[in-house]
This record gives C-alpha cells, sequence and structure tokens, in this order.
C-alpha cells in the first residue's frame, strides 16, 4: 500500500509514532534509563564512538548512555523534522543550549569565527553573540544589511522572525540571497512549523524554544534544531561532548504537546487578533505591533512566507516605563512573567527582563510591553486589561507632572 500524504494537522499527531504499534503500546513510551545494557566490548566499543561521534544506533548495538542518545528524545526528534520538512532535528535541554551548540558546531565545521546577528533578536541570544564567550565575533544589522557585514570568515548568519519582541518580520529568502553560501539559521520559535517553515525558504537551520509553542503549558524546557542530515550529525556530536541532552521526561512532554499544536495555535492567534483590535483603540496605547497590521508587515509576510500573524502581541504605553510598569503590575488574568506560548495569557516588560543584558542601543523601548496570548476567552482577556490600563493614565498623568516639576 503507498503511504498516505497527510495534511499537517494529522502530522502533528501522528508524526514520531510509527513505531508504538510494534512496541505494543498506543500511548508515547518513556525511557528514563540513565544507561544501557551492553551487547559486549567490542559492539559496546563500537556504539559508543558512533553515538559520541554524531550518529545513529545501529542494530545488534546498543544505546550505551543517556547522554549519547535516548529513544524518548529521538522520536520527538523525528515528529519536529516531519513538522519543519527537515531531514532530522536534534534536541537540546534549552533553546540556549542549542543555539550555544550551532554557534560550537558550525564555528568548528568551517574554521571561522565571524557570525552575523540580524536584530532584534531574543535577548538572550544577543547578549550570547555579543559576549565573545564562544570566541565568536559578531556584527549585528538590520535585514537588508547583512550583505554588507559578512566576511571571509563569516560562519553564520542568524535571524529571528518574528523576531522578539518587536514582532519585526524578516523575509527569510531574501537573506538566504544576500548571506550567499553562508548558511543562515531562523529561530521560528514565535511562528511554529504550523505557520512558517524556514528550511522551505533556504535557511541551513530552523530553531525552537521548545519551552514556548512546542510544549505550550508552561511545565518543560527544552530546545531543538531542524536541519539536513550533515548538519545534525555536528550538533549531536557537540552535544555529546558538552552534555546538553533534552531530558526524556521533557521530550515526552513536548511530544505529546505536538498533537494539539496546530490547534493551540491557531486559537491563540485568533484570540490575539482581537485582543490587538482593542487595543488600537485605546488612548493608553500609543502603538501596537502585531504582524495581523499592514502597518506591522510592510513587506507583506503574512500569507506568503508567514502563513498567519501569530499569537504574540506588542504595545508601546503613551505613558512610557511607568505606565508599563503600572500595567504589569494591574493585571489579574495576565500572569506578570517571562516565556511565552503557553495556554495561558502572559504579559512582560522586555527592556528590564528578557532583554536586560542587550546593547543599550539595541534595546526595546522602556514604554513596551510583550504580551503572549493564551486560549483564554479574548473578551476576558481585553475586560482585564481595560482594568490595568486605568492605572496607567494615572501613572502617566503623575509622571508628566513630576517632569513639569523637574523642568521648573
Amino acid at each position: 500500500m503507498a503511504p498516505m500524504t497527510l495534511h499537517p494537522d494529522s502530522l502533528a499527531v501522528h508524526a514520531g509514532r510509527d513505531d508504538l504499534a510494534d512496541l505494543g503500546v498506543h500511548a508515547l513510551p518513556l525511557d528514563l534509563s540513565s544507561t544501557n545494557p551492553l551487547p559486549g566490548i567490542e559492539l559496546g566499543g563500537m556504539s559508543y564512538e558512533v553515538l559520541a561521534t554524531g550518529g545513529h544506533p545501529f542494530e545488534g548495538g546498543s544505546n550505551v548512555y543517556a547522554r549519547l542518545w535516548n529513544p524518548t528524545v529521538a522520536r520527538f526528534e523525528e515528529a519536529l523534522a516531519v513538522l519543519e520538512h527537515a531531514e532530522e532535528a536534534v534536541a537540546f535541554s534549552s533553546g540556549m543550549a542549542a543555539v550555544t551548540a550551532v554557534l560550537l558546531a558550525v564555528t568548528h565545521e568551517s574554521q571561522r569565527r565571524h557570525v552575523v546577528g540580524v536584530r532584534p533578536l531574543y535577548g538572550g541570544t544577543d547578549h550570547l553573540l555579543a559576549s565573545g564567550l564562544l570566541g565568536v565575533e559578531a556584527t549585528f544589522c538590520t535585514p537588508d544589511g547583512v550583505r554588507a557585514a559578512l566576511r571571509d570568515d563569516t560562519a553564520l548568519v542568524v535571524l529571528e522572525t518574528p523576531a522578539n519582541p518587536t514582532l519585526e518580520l524578516v523575509d527569510i529568502a531574501a537573506v538566504v540571497a544576500d548571506a550567499g553560501d553562508v548558511p543562515v539559521l531562523v529561530d521560528n520559535t514565535f511562528a511554529t512549523p504550523v505557520l512558517q517553515h524556514p528550511l522551505d525558504l533556504g535557511a541551513a537551520l530552523s530553531l525552537h524554544s521548545a519551552t514556548k509553542y512546542l510544549g505550550g503549558h508552561g511545565d518543560v524546557v527544552g530546545g531543538v534544531v531542524a536541519c539536513d542530515a550533515r548538519l545534525a550529525a555536528a550538533l549531536r556530536r557537540t552535544r555529546a561532548i558538552t552534555g546538553a541532552i533534552m531530558h526524556p521526561l521533557a521530550a515526552y512532554l513536548l511530544h505529546r504537546g505536538l498533537a494539539t499544536l496546530p490547534v493551540r495555535v491557531r486559537a491563540q492567534q485568533a484570540g490575539a487578533h482581537a485582543v490587538a483590535e482593542w487595543l488600537r483603540t485605546r488612548p493608553e496605547v500609543h502603538r501596537v505591533h502585531f504582524p495581523g497590521f499592514a502597518e506591522s508587515d510592510p513587506l507583506g509576510l503574512v500569507g506568503t512566507q508567514q502563513a498567519g500573524p501569530g499569537a504574540m502581541v506588542a504595545i508601546e504605553l503613551a505613558g512610557g516605563f511607568d505606565a508599563a510598569a503600572a500595567l504589569t503590575s494591574s493585571v489579574q488574568l495576565f500572569t506578570h512573567a517571562v516565556s511565552l506560548g503557553s495556554v495561558d495569557s502572559l504579559i512582560q516588560h522586555p527592556a528590564a527582563l528578557t532583554h536586560r543584558p542587550v546593547a543599550s542601543d539595541a534595546k526595546p523601548s522602556d514604554a513596551l510591553v510583550r504580551l503572549s496570548i493564551g486560549l483564554e476567552d479574548p473578551q476576558d482577556l481585553i475586560a482585564d486589561l481595560a482594568q490595568a490600563l486605568t492605572s496607567t493614565t494615572s501613572t502617566g498623568d503623575s509622571a508628566a507632572g513630576r517632569a513639569v516639576q523637574t523642568a521648573r
């Protein structure tokens, strides 16, 4: 029988589960083994060498040790690769562990140390590139500056779209063209494979903080990179050496979360659109950043590169930092916390938190607040924001009064 061609929603439910029937189980199994029996010294040694250098287990061999390979992690990787239209995927203990592994693997393989970072980026990624901690020298630029930023020793171009936290959209294919033979890494965390496939547009690697939408319930930390088989082997080798493999319980939760990913993303996206439309009507809000609005998508990438606007909203408050602080401390249904993509709605101030380590000239505005819209009824979220925004008006008036007194 010919294999079925499945809709992405069906793939989200079934990917990475091909071996379950042979195992005689229906739900995903969880293998917590830290070590595994060896078939003998020779085959055990061969197994160790193959896995430690980035290969796959072979028939008659052993998984040896959980730092090298775990079947629960491998099932999640297989499922994510299918959703990302990738040959393989490699899972890590966190999103930043995944970024670190990419930088180590790509710079080692190419023997080049220069990386181009397209701002804005997630604050942790920006900080890692700028710190030089991994021996990497970074040049930061806007999307139209990639070609000029390239050097003979450039190993990688890093971009994020939608970008964190301003939700700016980057034309992936255009950056890939400008990068030439330099591989491009796209942080696909905000869009997820439901809305965007960077590898189809020429990117070499698509990265997720799996903690966010892939898990979707705020109870797991992880990172994952989708790419071709050659890069995946280099990433597994790096992961084996650094010990950054994802824990099997995290992989189990993430794989389970993939089944509802399309449904969650679409529902959260619809809620975000309703909340963003309402925020546009509020005098306390100076500007709303949402890819579903034409002013936030000047290149027309939603509907072409990206299937929908996503479920993140950012707002700049007319009352500046004081108003932002008042809003985040006055909400009741939203949770004031970092992270995003959970079934419950979150609110945070990026400049003070996730983007605190970023250089001052690249920080988001002090007036900007980021909203991650969950699965609550949009009218309940709007009611919560409405009551919280009243505090920003009085705060803004007080701030203006203080400014007048200072001027005098």
